[in-house]
């Protein structure tokens, strides 16, 4: 059973170096490229980075925050927590793990950071190498679906979401959870 790891520093599995190549070569050649601060957002950005413009890894683009629940289950969280477990889950929003973030905490965060970011590198390519629940906030941001529905997408290892910004508040979706 996999646990929950957001903020832990743990190491990508980077041993797909097909599917890698394919992912670098279908990136645009004038993206800058940047990523959350840990490492296995950072390998993985240097693994598909090749001759694009790298930027600082950026800690806003982390993980959710998972606190006391980091590197635990689901089972053992809802033996401990059946409540808030089950209302985090289903209806992501408010509630929190124990010195955790909640949805709505993670995805200003979020939210702030890809907001500084376009427009830092306005006009340009933008490859973010991020984490699970970081591409989600940005589903629901360019859907205005809630975030119960954003939980709903599956976002695979490797894959790519990609997000075009209309200006303004206006984003759309161009394609979610895309295996190369």
């Amino acid at each position: 059973m996999s646990s929950f790891v957001g903020w832990s520093d743990v190491p990508a599995d980077l041993t797909d170096t097909a599917t890698l190549a394919r992912l670098h070569d279908h990136l645009p050649d004038d993206a800058v490229v940047i990523s959350s601060d840990l490492i296995r957002c950072v390998a993985t950005a240097d693994a598909i980075q090749g001759a694009r413009q790298r930027l600082d890894h950026d800690d806003q683009l982390r993980e959710f925050h998972f606190g006391d629940w980091e590197l635990r289950n689901y089972r053992e969280i809802s033996d401990e927590h059946p409540e808030l477990a089950r209302e985090y889950w289903s209806n992501p929003g408010d509630s929190a793990p124990p010195n955790g973030e909640s949805w709505n905490v993670g995805a200003m965060r979020v939210n702030a950071a890809v907001d500084r970011i376009s427009q830092a590198y306005a006009g340009r390519h933008i490859v973010a190498v991020a984490h699970f629940g970081v591409i989600l906030t940005q589903v629901q941001r360019a859907t205005g679906m809630s975030a119960s529905s954003a939980l709903g997408f599956q976002i695979d290892n490797l894959s790519l979401t990609e997000i075009e910004h209309m200006g303004g508040e206006d984003w759309r979706i161009l394609g979610v959870n895309h295996n190369l």
